[in-house]
């Protein structure tokens, strides 16, 4: 019997309509630029090796804490939007007087079909959804099992009232049991007004799929939000590459960026930002503040826990963009900043 864990499959009259897309090519979503995925068989015993080693430093050695929700803090008047962190891409941000949700793998495994588990950083926190307020927007940038959660999309259905998602991403949702009404799909560069917040998916350079036989059949990237007083943007998942550029010049400038910065490797460098790269990536697009998300949640690169946070502080410091580096599950404003190296110790 096929795994719920990998939600809908992609059928012949999905796949009709995904063609409509002018990112679908020869029989799957493309990226914008070229980007060579294949590793050849004698990079693997090495890839391998890297993946075995240097566990200790890979993972803190306690779990990480998590601030306790506090609803009616999170859901007062503020002049700039909230937002509060979970690790790795789960981000809740309070916008407009609208909860939105974004990413939110709450679950302790990124890898459920994998016979070894990715363990999360933290405990119990799919319990965190119980304490959640009711979800005006959830939004998901891409299929990945460590940005799309079965057991969190299910623990949140009752609460959530609206999904915006990905070209492709309806079905495994569907498959989940959410009404297909309430889920809008976007191609990259589609806006759509959400009350008073317009949102536009934006590209990105990376891949998609569940399973074997769903590899870039659905889309991936980013998301932009602009209200009449803020503009934000979420990068999404994705290597370097001139749509960042773009991104600014058609959506920008962003008064905060929530930048990919974790899970990287020179095998796979086209479809993850190193540091330097996503703090790059935010100056080509013209943010005027930056927070590196993708990180703090899972250890899925050989790279030590803390090493994408310390590189992008530099490199944030060097170029002289403000940041801000937020305490899991603590509420900040845009306009806050937290600069202390809360991982330390």
């Amino acid at each position: 019997m096929r795994s719920k864990q990998f939600g809908g499959k992609p059928t012949k009259t999905l796949i009709d309509r995904y063609q409509q897309s002018d990112n679908w090519q020869d029989g799957k979503f493309q990226n914008l630029e070229f980007t060579d995925m294949d590793i050849s068989l004698y990079k693997i015993p090495g890839i391998i090796y890297q993946q075995l080693t240097n566990r200790a430093a890979r993972e803190p050695a306690a779990p990480l804490p998590l601030t306790n929700f506090n609803r009616p803090h999170f859901l007062s008047p503020s002049e700039s939007a909230r937002f509060i962190w979970y690790g790795h891409s789960a981000l809740l941000l309070r916008l407009s007087n609208r909860t939105i949700l974004i990413d939110p793998m709450l679950g302790p495994n990124a890898s459920p079909i994998a016979p070894f588990p990715t363990r999360r950083f933290s405990s119990n926190t799919l319990e965190l959804i119980d304490e959640f307020p009711e979800i005006d927007l959830l939004l998901l940038t891409h299929d990945h099992y460590d940005h799309l959660d079965f057991a969190s999309i299910k623990r949140l259905q009752s609460k959530t009232k609206n999904y915006f998602v990905a070209l492709g991403v309806k079905r495994h949702l569907v498959h989940w049991g959410i009404d297909p009404d309430r889920i809008v799909e976007f191609d990259w560069w589609e806006k759509r007004d959400f009350r008073d917040i317009s949102v536009t998916f934006t590209p990105t350079r990376h891949f998609s799929g569940r399973g074997l036989t769903d590899r870039a059949k659905s889309l991936w990237g980013g998301w932009v939000f602009r209200t009449a007083s803020e503009n934000i943007w979420f990068s999404g998942d994705g290597g370097y590459g001139s749509h960042f550029k773009e991104i600014g010049d058609r959506l920008g400038p962003f008064d905060f960026a929530f930048m990919e910065c974790g899970q990287y490797n020179e095998h796979w460098a086209l479809i993850h930002l190193f540091p330097e790269e996503s703090i790059q990536a935010a100056m080509d697009a013209g943010a005027r503040k930056v927070m590196p998300v993708h990180w703090g949640g899972f250890s899925l690169a050989p790279h030590t826990w803390t090493d994408p946070v310390e590189r992008f502080h530099r490199a944030a410091t060097e170029h002289g963009l403000p940041l801000t580096l937020p305490q899991l599950g603590k509420p900040y404003l845009i306009t806050e900043n937290q600069v202390e190296k809360w991982w330390v110790g």
